[in-house]
Parts: C-alpha cells; sequence; structure tokens
C-alpha cells in the first residue's frame, strides 16, 4: 500500500458539484473508477452524505476511507437550495421527469398571495415524500413500487424549513432559495405550494448549494476529479 492510499483510507471527505441526469450513485461509482484505473486502488469504502434526484445538481458530499464513519453525521447538516418552481401544471414525480399530467388555471396568483402562502411554509412543518423518491417503504424504495405503478401510503414526516427567499416572481415561474432540514423534499414542497395557491405546480430545476458546511463555489466539477487526487498524491 502506497502512502498515496494510506492518506484515502485514514479518511477523506469533499464536495463535488453533481452533474445533471447523474443520480448520486453514479457520482461514487465515477469516483471509484478513477481511483481504480488512474490509482490503482482496486477496493476501498466510499460513499455520498444526503443523496440527490437524477434532475437536481449541485453539493454532494462524498467520503472515502475512514470518514465514511461520518455520513450519518454529516448529513443531518442543514440544506441550502435554489428551486425553479412552475404553475399551472402538474407531473406525477412533481418535476421534470415524468410528462404533465394535469393543468390548472394559475393567473389569479398574485404576489402578495404568495407570500403569505411562503409563510404557512417556514418553520416545522408535516410533508408527504414523492412516491417516486428514495424514501423507504417496509424497505423497500418507494420509486420501485412507483415504476411497478403500485399505490403505496408513504406517512407525513416532520420537517423544518429555516428559511424561503424569493428570488425571482414571474409567473408561471419563480425561484425560491430555501433553506432546510435532512429530509426535506423540494419537490413536494412544489407540490404543495401549488395545492396552497389553488393551482398546481411541479419543479422545473433544483439545485443545491450548501450542504451543512460545504458550499457549492468550492465543490469540484467532476470532470476535475483526475487533477484532484494528483494534487494530494503529489503532496
Amino acid at each position: 500500500m502506497n502512502i498515496f492510499e494510506e492518506k484515502l483510507r485514514e479518511g477523506l471527505i469533499f464536495s463535488i458539484d453533481k452533474p445533471y441526469k447523474w443520480t448520486s450513485s453514479d457520482v461514487i461509482r465515477k469516483v471509484r473508477s478513477v481511483l481504480r484505473y488512474q490509482h490503482h486502488i482496486k477496493k476501498i469504502k466510499a460513499g455520498h452524505a444526503g443523496t440527490l434526484d437524477p434532475l437536481a445538481t449541485g453539493v454532494l458530499v462524498v467520503c472515502i476511507g475512514r470518514a465514511t464513519k461520518q455520513i450519518e453525521e454529516i448529513q443531518n447538516g442543514e440544506k441550502e437550495y435554489v428551486a425553479d418552481i412552475r404553475f399551472g401544471a402538474t407531473t406525477p414525480c412533481f418535476d421534470l421527469e415524468k410528462p404533465v399530467d394535469a393543468v390548472f388555471p394559475y393567473e389569479h396568483i398574485t404576489r402578495a398571495a404568495f407570500d403569505i402562502a411562503l409563510q404557512k411554509f417556514t418553520g416545522k412543518i408535516e410533508q408527504i415524500p414523492p412516491l417516486f423518491s428514495a424514501k423507504m417503504i417496509n424497505g423497500i424504495r418507494a420509486y420501485e413500487f412507483a415504476r411497478k405503478g403500485e399505490n403505496v401510503e408513504i406517512k407525513s414526516s416532520t420537517v423544518h424549513i429555516k428559511e424561503i427567499e424569493i428570488v425571482k416572481f414571474d409567473l408561471p415561474d419563480a425561484v425560491l432559495r430555501i433553506v432546510c432540514s435532512k429530509g426535506t423534499y423540494i419537490r413536494s414542497l412544489a407540490r404543495d405550494l401549488g395545492f396552497e395557491m389553488q393551482s398546481g405546480a411541479h419543479l422545473t430545476n433544483l439545485r443545491r448549494t450548501r450542504s451543512g458546511n460545504f458550499l457549492l463555489h468550492n465543490s469540484l466539477d467532476i470532470n476535475d476529479l483526475e487533477n484532484f487526487f494528483k494534487n494530494i498524491e503529489t503532496k
């Protein structure tokens, strides 16, 4: 075992800007692939702290070696997102992964009414996760039931939304900055805001800008992984 491999096994934590349409597991496979084929490390522990949906981008914290023991602690950290929401239509998964399944009027929505509605979603709230999600139901991921067309009951969970800021309001679209606790589904927030505004809504874009102390502007581009590991190896 060389010094570089020893460093990795002792533990390494960093964040990657997860690409669009990549799963969080795809990122870990890429990390392992770079280590295997460029640095000849065939087997090493690696995992991510906090799953991002395939259509979401942004901060994904990666833990390697003994640092994988810190995954639970890290993923309990506060999160920040920038979410693009479109009113007037819904989808089965609450984002663009599935086509629109219903349309609704949205012209009646005003900025003043939207401001009032957002106050109802600040603080501790009850939220039902999407069926198309990684939520565990009797040991099975919810999306497994969804893909089979099976309807199952998903219980609500308590989450905490610390801040919601309107970045842009230009109907049918709104852009929000959201600071929230672990386990908050921004897709569900979009759905619930649609109902609250007597319309429908879904996410058109989601970017995680912070996970705990890990910030987007400090996160690696997936294509910079090789140089990142080379720099560690030469230190």
